[in-house]
């Protein structure tokens, strides 16, 4: 049987013109290099910039300048209820009902505003569970969450220690540790994507192991949304928060999102409370007793940034054009063609951290230069210089994120190519 891919800039450049999603990539802004589009492998950190942002933006300026406050009850997109522009698309993305998702603040703020609802400790059952080497958003804020409660983060922060080779976790030692201690987790705090290694984690699995041990769950789905086609109802997780402007593509310090399982709608569970989160149909009597509405937007605080979320509109049109679907299934190859090249031309070089079961990853590969970490910096720092835009995790990984709306494969043809001209000089 022949190999599924070649090596050659003649084949990627002949599956880029068959690509039925090649059309996309016009409608983002390429950062240049030398005069020529650079090669952009770091939508995982941040998301290139839709063309369609910048006269978004400029319509919201208009409207505030011609409308004043009337821009929150008059316009194409009345201000008032912006927010809900952008719900259903969301939903779509992340697999969940509309009442279940809603787009606010930030990922630390949304994790912070879940724990307190979803994280009710008791002399019993107070520990934390999250991954060995968490993002320090999500390591912060649990260790912070325990300490408020009064509670010790040295005995109830858990930390689930990878298993597999190169840093990779199995779903045997999450098994394990919640076999050990899930009487005393109160709640399951792991990521989507775990965002060192690139590995991608089974929602619904994990969710289910953890209710076996009586535990709430929530995920950090940072580098998940946008990136695989996930479903967060059918998953049963109780939340789920993230960013938009890595793969949702929504600019640098975008505004977050949040998921709250639909039987938690009408919750009594304890929640910080804001005026937008109050019941739509009597928000504006202004009355003193706070009564949630129904669904995720009744975790909101303050009304909706219009400026913020135009971009995260502009993107999940976007999304909902190309879908989930073909998006993934482009990924899937796209992805999977640069491991090819990694491993049949770069295999004395590199090699490549994130599991090799397309099932477990994402758009994203985490690679290692097998001469050490001064070998990996120098590489890193000629792919960035020669236009290569990947991204530098500590202490030696590599990341290089071919996203399905805007590269190629004649992206991931330029990377090795440029790895390998660094290994000739660099010999």
């Amino acid at each position: 049987m022949s190999a599924p891919y070649e090596a050659t800039l003649a084949w990627a450049q002949a599956q880029d013109a068959a690509d039925p999603l090649r059309h996309f990539r016009d409608e983002f802004h390429i950062p240049p290099h030398e005069g020529r589009d650079s090669h952009y492998f770091c939508g995982n950190s941040l998301g290139l910039q839709p063309r369609a942002v910048r006269p978004a933006l400029s319509a919201e300026l208009d409207y505030w300048g011609e409308l004043g406050v009337e821009g929150h009850f008059k316009g194409r997109l009345p201000w008032m209820d912006y927010h809900e522009f952008v719900r259903d698309d969301l939903a779509t993305v992340v697999g969940a009902q509309p009442t279940e998702v809603v787009a606010m603040n930030t990922l630390g703020v949304n994790l912070h505003l879940m724990m307190v609802s979803f994280y009710r400790p008791t002399p019993a059952r107070h520990a934390i569970l999250i991954e060995a080497g968490s993002f320090p958003t999500d390591r912060y804020a649990v260790e912070s969450q325990i300490r408020f409660h009064g509670f010790d983060p040295s005995t109830a922060l858990i930390e689930l220690k990878s298993d597999e080779p190169n840093g990779t976790t199995s779903m045997a030692a999450i098994e394990r540790v919640l076999a050990e201690h899930g009487s005393r987790i109160a709640l399951v705090m792991l990521p989507g994507i775990q965002y060192r290694t690139g590995q991608a984690f089974d929602l619904a699995a994990i969710t289910r192991l953890a209710n076996r041990h009586g535990c709430m769950v929530g995920f950090d789905l940072a580098h998940a949304v946008g990136n695989l086609p996930l479903q967060l109802h059918d998953s049963g997780a109780d939340f789920a928060i993230w960013c938009s402007y890595k793969y949702l593509n929504s600019g640098p310090g975008a505004v977050g999102g949040a998921f709250v399982h639909e039987r938690h709608a009408r919750t009594d569970l304890p929640r910080f409370a804001g005026w937008w989160g109050h019941d739509k149909t009597t928000r504006f009597q202004m009355g003193p007793q706070f009564v949630p509405t129904h669904g995720a937007d009744g975790w909101q605080l303050s009304n909706p940034p219009i400026l913020a979320l135009a971009p995260l509109r502009v993107s999940l049109e976007i999304f909902r054009r190309a879908g989930m679907p073909r998006l993934r299934e482009k990924s899937l190859r796209l992805t999977g063609y640069l491991e090819w090249l990694v491993h049949t031309q770069l295999n004395h070089l590199l090699e490549v951290v994130t599991p090799n079961d397309p099932e477990r990853r994402g758009a994203q590969l985490s690679i290692r230069v097998l001469g050490g970490r001064e070998w990996g910096r120098a590489l890193f720092e000629y792919l960035m210089e020669h236009g290569i835009i990947g991204d530098w995790r500590e202490p030696d990984v590599i990341r290089i994120s071919p996203a399905p709306l805007y590269n190629r494969f004649a992206d991931c043809w330029a990377f090795v190519e440029a790895v390998k001209e660094w290994a000739a000089r660099s010999a």
